[in-house]
């Protein structure tokens, strides 16, 4: 009898371990990051946009029409992305800056758990690469580790120094393409506050022509989990890191850099071709991830769970720009379902100052010489204004391109209000370290010095 006892408690005790789930085999997880992309996929109603695989994927899955980062830009969206923690609230919100200690990664829960982690993309995430944060970094796709296991893969060629690669190397990203799959440029849509010019149009059918050079890579891995028997018990997630490449897209907290594509497909638990509108947050992968592998979940994670049992829905977004490489600022931003608020804390700085990164784009040499020679009419000449508002608020169902301010409208006041309210505590709970001088985060041994870099780029930079 007492045998009977043990073993039956025995058994109790290792179905509720860390790392088990109950009645099921573990899944595995697959995450397909795409570099610099907004949701602009056949899947998401984009005319333009030539992409099978990922429609394909958005049929056997659910399709997330609010997802978004907390930063438009790679290093602290992908910070945000292995911590589950704002990059704001650790020290790694500056681009290009480099955290000293770095708290735990989510993966090291899972391993701890028994997955196996391999992570053969990008640790470019404003930290050294914490020991023991992965099993592998090399190419899983054709050899896949064992189970459960879980996998990331990020693709490149969206990425904003492709769009304007020279013309030997796109046509090496583009060689899968069909002669009907290239995007003729003078059909190109363009937001209201591009000028519309041959550069312009040019960038961004090189854009969409690179998603579609992408959409057949994410084809090669699907087809490859199928090949393997993997797909059944795979959880895949096809996101951007941020939203597109283009000018006053990445690098600015508006839904041009931080609304980004989202699809899930988990066989027999999420229904097919379902569609979610409610705001998903980067910060929510990590716990949901943690939650289905039957991992511990630290409580110093700042998202929450959106697949499965213990989803919740949450009210509202929070984004972040701070330096850029460079050029200093710090911008906050909050987003409802429907409208989002945004505040300068320099409002004395131009929106456009010039980051020599990001001035290589043929969009912006364009559009900052129109500026120069006073061409640039109605809202193409919002983003070179000599100073920026204190304050933005823009309705998103009536003024999706955000040029907009509402923030001075009689109407809008009470939203004003509310979501200032709502910024307000978000920076006093998450600890918002961007009013701290980067110098004194030095000091204090939080961050690397780097600013004889950033000194001597801003040497380089052209005279007003």
């Amino acid at each position: 009898m007492k045998t009977t006892l043990y073993v039956l408690l025995s058994t109790i005790i290792l179905m509720l371990a860390p790392g088990t789930v109950l009645g099921a085999e573990r899944p595995n997880f697959v995450w397909l990051v795409a570099e610099d992309l907004s949701p602009n996929l056949g899947c998401y109603g984009d005319p333009h946009a030539i992409t099978p695989n990922l429609d394909k994927l958005a049929t056997q899955g659910t399709r997330f029409t609010r997802a978004f980062t907390h930063a438009p830009v790679c290093a602290p969206s992908r910070s945000g992305l292995i911590t589950g923690m704002y990059p704001t609230t650790i020290g790694s919100h500056h681009m290009r800056s480099k955290l000293l200690q770095p708290p735990e990664t989510f993966t090291m829960a899972l391993r701890r758990a028994g997955y196996h982690v391999a992570w053969p993309g990008k640790t470019d995430f404003n930290f050294d690469v914490p020991k023991g944060a992965f099993d592998s970094t090399t190419n899983w796709v054709k050899n896949p580790p064992k189970q459960p296991f879980f996998a990331y893969m990020n693709f490149q060629v969206t990425h904003e120094s492709q769009i304007r690669a020279p013309k030997d190397k796109y046509e090496q990203n583009t060689a899968r393409l069909k002669p009907n799959e290239r995007h003729d440029p003078a059909r190109m849509p363009l937001p209201p506050y591009y000028p519309d010019t041959p550069e312009v149009r040019h960038d961004v059918a090189q854009y969409y022509d690179n998603i579609t050079a992408m959409d057949y890579q994410v084809g090669d891995v699907l087809a490859e989990l199928d090949r393997q028997g993997l797909s059944e018990n795979t959880i895949v997630f096809f996101f951007g890191d941020h939203g597109w490449g283009m000018s006053r897209g990445k690098r600015w907290v508006y839904d041009s850099g931080t609304r980004v594509p989202l699809i899930i497909r988990w066989p027999e638990h999420l229904r097919p071709g379902s569609v979610r509108d409610d705001l998903v947050c980067f910060l929510d992968f990590a716990p949901t991830v943690l939650t289905l592998a039957g991992a511990e979940v630290s409580p110093k994670l700042q998202g929450q769970v959106i697949l499965g049992d213990k989803a919740v829905k949450r009210q509202y977004v929070f984004s972040c720009r701070d330096r850029m490489d460079e050029t200093y600022d710090r911008i906050r931003s909050v987003r409802s379902e429907r409208y989002r608020y945004i505040r300068n804390f320099h409002p004395e700085l131009p929106y456009a100052q010039y980051i020599e990164y990001m001035d290589e784009m043929p969009t912006m040499k364009v559009w900052r010489q129109l500026a120069k020679e006073g061409k640039l009419v109605g809202p193409q000449k919002l983003f070179f204004a000599p100073t920026k508002p204190k304050e933005e608020l823009y309705d998103l169902e009536k003024d999706p391109h955000e040029i907009n301010n509402l923030a001075e409208s009689a109407d809008h006041q009470m939203i004003l209000e509310e979501l200032r309210g709502v910024l307000d505590r978000w920076i006093e709970e998450t600890k918002d370290l961007g009013a701290i001088p980067e110098k004194e985060l030095v000091k204090r041994g939080l961050v690397a010095d780097l600013s004889a870099q950033y000194e001597e780029r801003i040497k380089r930079h052209p005279k007003p």
